[in-house]
């Protein structure tokens, strides 16, 4: 039976590259959507290296600090009943996930995600105007496994990068062992999922799959792991 997912169908984007092939992890990568339902997956259809890549309202130069990595959109029913529909409701989006991360190679750097509306606007993740999730990198040589939000400096970012604070209605979960939510294989500190839930409790951050165009996943310096 057909629950009619607004993240089953294919997304288009007017990023490079052909409509199947994947590609690293980059300073900034705008993923083209490509979703089954419930475990939703993005196949990435962009140019990485020294091209820039435009996505959002801006463009950055891309730097990849992985040689490949996959995004997965995992969703929900989220119940919204009217007067008229007692059964109303939608997909919210539950979660976005990072997959085949190489967290040695890309130590000393953070993570962020973005979500992208079909109008190009970044989607509120957040309190306020937070439109991006960041995580920062363990630099370590064998990381495990962890969901302490604090140990991974799991945050809330504005658009252009500054910091949010206050309540965090996000968690996180990054995973070295047991199988990849985007392909069922081995997880290891090589390949990891780093996945961002935007709001576990269903109270605050509930986006509407139907409106989300693209997501962008971002590596950037981070100067307090330098060293």
């Amino acid at each position: 039976m057909s629950l009619h997912s607004p993240l089953s169908g294919s997304v288009k984007s007017r990023f490079g590259g052909s409509g199947r092939a994947r590609s690293k992890v980059a300073a900034a990568i705008a993923v083209v959507i490509s979703i089954p339902f419930f475990v939703s997956t993005f196949a990435a259809s962009v140019t990485v290296g020294s091209g820039a890549l435009t996505f959002g309202q801006g463009s950055q130069q891309a730097v990849a600090c992985d040689s490949q990595v996959y995004v997965a959109l995992a969703q929900e029913w989220k119940s919204a009943p009217t007067p008229q529909d007692a059964t109303a409701g939608f997909f919210r989006v539950k979660s976005v996930t990072v997959s085949g991360l190489d967290l040695v190679a890309c130590q000393k750097t953070k993570l962020r995600v973005r979500l992208i509306n079909m109008q190009g606007q970044e989607i509120v993740l957040g309190p306020s105007n937070a439109t991006v999730l960041q995580m920062a990198v363990p630099t370590s040589a064998a990381p495990e496994s962890s969901s302490d939000a604090a140990a991974l400096a799991l945050g809330y970012l504005t658009g252009p990068g500054d910091v949010i604070s206050g309540v965090m209605n996000a968690t996180i979960n990054m995973s070295t062992s047991g199988t990849s939510i985007y392909d069922g294989s081995t997880l290891s500190a090589n390949s990891a999922d780093v996945t961002f839930y935007l709001d576990p409790t269903q109270q605050t951050i509930n986006i509407d799959g139907a409106i989300v165009g693209r997501t962008t996943v971002e590596s950037v310096n981070n100067p307090s792991a330098m060293g």
